[in-house]
């Protein structure tokens, strides 16, 4: 099964976006998250809706950041690109008629639910403001400069 990496993906771009300090147009985010501007701007359009980012057309727009980021969980981000699956397995059929299946669902269902619970309560407990304070902390302690961190953005 694929793993779906668009909160990786969009938390990486929001945290390029805040070191910008400028907008960042569609073509440039799609370069970072190696991806279509096209799923950009969907992706970046819940994040408008949530109120995270805005946009600006024209010569010299793109995205920019619309809120502090220390006010934006991973849940918050999560939410807002539509909340996909956190577990990349599910049970073999839905239905089954068997009863050792079901017993078996049953199981894994309580414990994935469990799972997902516990994993939201953790991505609502960090701010985008701690992944940037954790990236400045790397950054200085690791001797990199602002050209290693560069991508397309």
């Amino acid at each position: 099964m694929k793993r779906d990496s668009r909160l990786s993906g969009v938390l990486h771009v929001l945290l390029h976006m805040a070191e910008q300090g400028g907008p960042a147009t569609s073509e440039s985010l799609a370069a970072a998250m190696h991806t279509h501007p096209v799923v950009v701007r969907r992706v970046m359009a819940g994040l408008r809706q949530a109120g995270f980012v805005s946009s600006a057309k024209g010569h010299g727009g793109g995205w920019v950041l619309s809120c502090p980021l220390d006010a934006v969980t991973l849940g918050d981000i999560h939410q807002a690109v539509g909340s996909p699956a956190l577990l990349a397995f599910g049970n073999r059929t839905e239905s089954p008629g068997c009863i050792v299946e079901q017993a078996v669902n049953a199981a894994l269902d309580g414990a994935c639910r469990d799972a997902e619970a516990l994993l939201l309560e953790r991505f609502h407990g960090i701010t985008l403001a701690d992944l940037a304070r954790d990236f400045h902390r790397r950054m200085t302690g690791g001797g990199f400069t602002i050209k290693d961190i560069e991508h397309a953005i």
